[in-house]
């Protein structure tokens, strides 16, 4: 049965698409199977795996407005040579058609709701169903929360990191007192970590402070390779797998695993240095 984990923040420039493509690749790599679904207009989680996004004809747009059943759609990642070795990750694309998806949607019965509808039939098939939010709290973000079981939040490590925090906190307060009671913070993940700044390391202790056990041990550092890799369509984890990105999001995917109890290991073995 798998665990829907949204990843969110409405807070552009966070490494919220960085983090979606990057743990759900490390989850396959660790044997994992995985579908991330790209909610986001800017279609960036496809592009990010190489997928030209003008030339997805069937994504997430015709699966939330024309009903067209999602497994119409999933694309293995694998099916790209640069990808070959990621059997186990799907995709649920998008394009910029998802942004009329919004007005579209309004006249739809349960329009909250369609997203979780379409993905609960796939729940036997994969160990993890990842959402890549857009940078809004708009309907398509609503849905994917009321679809989820859990979000992570990425939080940069700069100022103004919990800027915007709030409201999406009371947004997912709003969500379980209605539409997704079970949703739970599945944790606070600090991005764009630089560990010889002193703003960076503040902003750490604010976010640990506020959240307490809630914040993710791994931290994922401001590391060029994770941006060189998008820009190859792949994900940190095959492009340079000794990079410092690759080992933080196998160190937060490792962390993810432990937290839902589906590994077993040592406190030693819980971290790659």
């Amino acid at each position: 049965m798998a665990k829907i984990i949204a990843v969110a923040n409405q807070k552009g420039g966070v490494g919220k698409t960085t983090t979606s493509i990057n743990l759900a690749a490390s989850l396959a790599v660790l044997d994992k199977k995985v579908l991330l679904v790209d909610a986001d207009p800017q279609g960036n989680a496809t592009s990010g795996f190489g997928f030209e996004v003008e030339n997805i004809k069937v994504g997430l747009y015709e699966c939330l407005v024309d009903e067209i059943d999602p497994a119409n759609a999933i694309l293995n990642v694998s099916s790209l040579e640069r990808n070959s070795s990621l059997a186990n990750l799907d995709l649920l694309p998008s394009n910029i058609n998802l942004v009329g998806a919004e007005i579209e949607l309004l006249e739809k019965a349960d329009r909250e709701k369609i997203m979780k509808m379409g993905l609960e039939k796939f729940r036997d098939k994969y160990d993890f169903i990842i959402i890549d939010c857009s940078p809004s709290l708009g309907l398509i973000t609503v849905n994917s929360l009321v679809a989820a079981d859990s979000v992570i939040i990425p939080v940069q490590c700069q100022y103004f990191a919990l800027e915007g925090i709030g409201k999406l906190i009371n947004t997912i307060k709003i969500i379980q007192g209605g539409l997704n009671s079970d949703l739970q913070i599945e944790g606070f993940l600090c991005t764009m970590y630089q560990s010889n700044t002193k703003l960076a390391n503040t902003v750490v202790e604010e976010v640990r402070r506020c959240f307490e056990d809630m914040v993710f041990e791994t931290m994922i550092s401001n590391n060029v390779k994770i941006s060189e890799a998008q820009s190859y369509g792949m994900p940190s984890v095959l492009y340079d797998p000794q990079s410092t990105g690759a080992i933080n999001y196998l160190n937060l995917a490792r962390e993810v695993l432990q937290r839902n109890n589906m590994t077993q290991m040592d406190s030693d073995e819980k971290m790659i240095d």
